[in-house]
């Protein structure tokens, strides 16, 4: 049944309010709600499946590099063609939307070993309705067949809903229900989510479902949540890193289950933690230009609110018996190490007496017999030799971890990326595609596609 503009309104208000989550929703209770693959092997084949895939990679010269997300999908792609299902790929690739799905493609074809027929033009934004030619291609496929549609961000429905506010909803929910409504109506009722790292809110991952009459998580996305994203929510220590001090609200959310009893910090997050620190303990703290104003347009600034917050953070942290260790020196833009940031300094990664300090809370942990640690995120830039210091000297202390029977879960994107470039895989129990999904899922907020694919299976 068609998705009415109200229904997409309030479905959008949902999303926009935190998914509507209530308190008592625990993640264990969303992927209860989803069902998975199995549900769906009653569909015939020659089935049109809607497959929203973690294609946002960039594929190396051969399989194997540059292409985990794609690999990821493989289990999920497989069930399908044993199906004989026509299966319909489509995702993002970056946030620009001249990015193209076209090396993705081709290497998905590799992967899987078949074609995959790339759909460059599918949708015509003036009237919001899927161009014939599409459609058409779509039905005349094969069973079996998979078909990937161009970068869904080339058109901007797909991101309208990024900073929407609830005024603009409803303007943009007869848009957004027509989308729906046209996937439904002209290529599948059948919907399977299989993009672990796709948490924003985008319009093909979160409006869409609302039109679908079948929903179900990817064999992968189903894996990574009812395991190790499950298993991080029991985490004693948590590293966390990052240009954004936004995660403080992950972070909030993860201390107050009562289960963390040390946090190790970098980045402006840690900025916001070190002013917080300062202010409880009548001292002084410069974090330098990311709490001047004149930064206030760039990612690592750091507003009053959220120093506020840390604030929060730290006293109800401290209450708890949670120790903070945070940075005692910094590497600066010129490469000069001070131990104390001035008016004009800006942080490009931490000390070496941090790298120490750093060391000796791991040894503490270890001392107290953690279970589970999370790391996220890497000190500094880096990707310059000059800012790689604190990063490169942190990453053994993960293998150290996992040699004394701590399981060590870490983030994706540069957490991941870091572990690659100056440690080895089974330093790790397990490394995430994706570091925002995992922080989202362990956060005060549920992940978005978790949400709308809930509401869909309840309808």
């Amino acid at each position: 049944m068609p998705v009415t503009d109200q229904a997409m309104l309030t479905w959008c208000e949902m999303l926009l309010g935190g998914g509507g989550a209530k308190a008592s929703l625990t993640l264990a209770d969303y992927l209860r709600a989803i069902p998975g693959m199995a549900s769906l092997a009653d569909l015939p084949a020659g089935t049109p499946v809607l497959v929203r895939g973690d294609v946002d990679a960039k594929p190396g010269a051969t399989i194997g590099e540059g292409d985990i997300r794609l690999r990821s999908m493989a289990d999920t792609l497989s069930f399908g063609q044993r199906h004989g299902w026509k299966q319909i790929v489509f995702g993002h690739i970056g946030r620009k939307p001249e990015g193209s799905l076209a090396k993705v493609a081709k290497r998905l074809g590799e992967i899987m070993t078949c074609e995959v027929a790339l759909i460059t033009d599918w949708l015509d934004e003036s009237t919001m309705t899927l161009l014939p030619s599409a459609v058409e291609q779509i039905a005349a496929a094969k069973p079996g067949a998979i078909l990937m549609l161009e970068n869904t961000r080339k058109y901007e429905i797909e991101r309208v809903l990024w900073k929407a506010k609830p005024a603009d909803l409803p303007r943009l929910a007869p848009k957004l229900a027509k989308l729906a409504n046209e996937f439904a109506e002209k290529l599948s009722t059948a919907f399977v989510f299989e993009a672990f790292s796709a948490g924003s809110l985008d319009a093909c991952s979160v409006a869409v479902p609302a039109a679908m009459s079948r929903v179900a998580l990817g064999e992968y996305v189903a894996a990574e949540f009812g395991g190790p994203v499950l298993r991080c929510l029991d985490s004693q220590l948590v590293v966390f890193s990052g240009l954004k001090a936004d995660k403080l609200d992950d972070m909030e959310a993860m201390i107050r289950r009562g289960k963390i009893t040390r946090v190790i910090a970098a980045g402006a997050l840690s900025g916001a933690l070190r002013k917080a620190a300062a202010l409880l303990d009548g001292k002084e703290c410069c974090l330098g230009v990311a709490e001047d104003p004149a930064h206030a347009d760039k990612p690592y600034f750091v507003p009053n609110d959220r120093i506020e917050q840390a604030r929060r953070i730290i006293s109800e942290g401290r209450e708890k018996g949670v120790k903070f260790i945070l940075p005692v020196d910094f590497v600066i833009q010129d490469g000069r190490v001070v131990e104390a940031l001035r008016p004009g300094d800006e942080q490009f990664d931490v000390g070496p007496k941090t790298g120490k300090l750093f060391e000796e809370a791991v040894g503490e942990f270890l001392a107290l017999d953690g279970a589970v640690a999370f790391y996220n995120g890497v000190f500094g830039m880096f990707e310059d030799p000059r800012f790689e210091g604190g990063t490169k000297r942190f990453i053994p202390q993960l293998k150290r971890l996992t040699d004394n029977g701590v399981e060590v879960y870490v983030g994706g994107g540069e957490g991941g990326a870091a572990l690659e470039k100056y440690g080895q895989a089974n330093w790790a129990t397990h490394v995430f595609t994706a570091g925002g999904t995992v922080l989202n899922a362990l956060g005060s907020e549920p992940v978005p596609y978790l949400v709308a694919l809930r509401a869909a299976a309840q309808r």
